[in-house]
């Protein structure tokens, strides 16, 4: 039909349409292209301060639990791991900073996760940007909710899925031909969703309990107050 958009006719599952390579690329582009705008005048309305050693530092500190807890990990049967709360370290710095340090620290923490698993095989310079630059960098959305009520477990849950996403997209991409066989043909066009998603979720839903829990909350909030990320008064309602 187009260099975007395909119609399949198959015999077996029907009529339907899907993106090519390329769509899958312009997918990727306008998301970025999105979340850059969206995050550049988020980061105007912010009032989050100059970028302080302290800062620096909180951020440099959750860099490293983040990437030490990615090796505490759960394989799961399905593919992928749950890690020891790696994805909640990088979100932290998010939301008690902004948009304009928790996408840095992201960003930072993607190139470290790339060092860590990617930089020993990959298939192209797109691939590695959708599993890895893409994907963890997306983390920093939390941002979005710097201060809110409930901000942290709202920008979690939403950085975890936009992570998820680039990975999906990847995956469609790249891995589809390393679907395993007794994944059941009817869910092909489902394996990527699948896959990627059963283990960030996995995880989304242990970390939102654990924090969740009074004690942690509070020291959470003990946390917050302590590294001065009360620059601007939270929102009440």
């Amino acid at each position: 039909m187009s260099k975007i958009i395909n119609y399949v006719n198959d015999p077996e599952w029907g009529s339907y349409y899907e993106l090519t390579r390329i769509g899958y690329y312009v997918a990727v582009i306008i998301l970025l292209i999105a979340i850059a705008v969206t995050a550049y005048i988020a980061g105007k309305k912010q009032d989050t301060g100059r970028f302080s050693a302290r800062k620096l530092s909180v951020a440099g500190i959750s860099l490293a639990l983040a990437f030490v807890t990615s090796y505490i990990k759960i394989e799961i049967p399905m593919g992928g791991a749950v890690t020891l709360f790696s994805m909640f370290f990088i979100c932290f710095v998010g939301y008690a900073y902004g948009v304009k340090v928790g996408f840095a620290t992201a960003f930072a923490y993607s190139l470290l996760q790339f060092i860590q698993t990617g930089a020993n095989y990959f298939l192209s310079p797109f691939q590695i940007c959708c599993d890895y630059f893409f994907a963890f960098t997306a983390l920093g959305i939390a941002g979005f909710w710097f201060n809110k009520k409930n901000g942290l477990v709202k920008g979690y849950v939403v950085a975890a899925l936009a992570r998820g996403l680039f990975h999906t997209i990847g995956g469609y991409i790249y891995w589809m031909d390393y679907m395993p066989e007794w994944f059941p043909a009817s869910l092909r066009n489902l394996y990527s969703i699948i896959y990627n998603y059963s283990y960030i979720l996995a995880e989304m839903i242990i970390t939102l309990a654990v924090i969740s829990i009074p004690a942690v909350k509070h020291g959470i909030d003990r946390v917050k107050a302590v590294i001065g990320s009360q620059e601007a008064r939270p929102e009440t309602v």
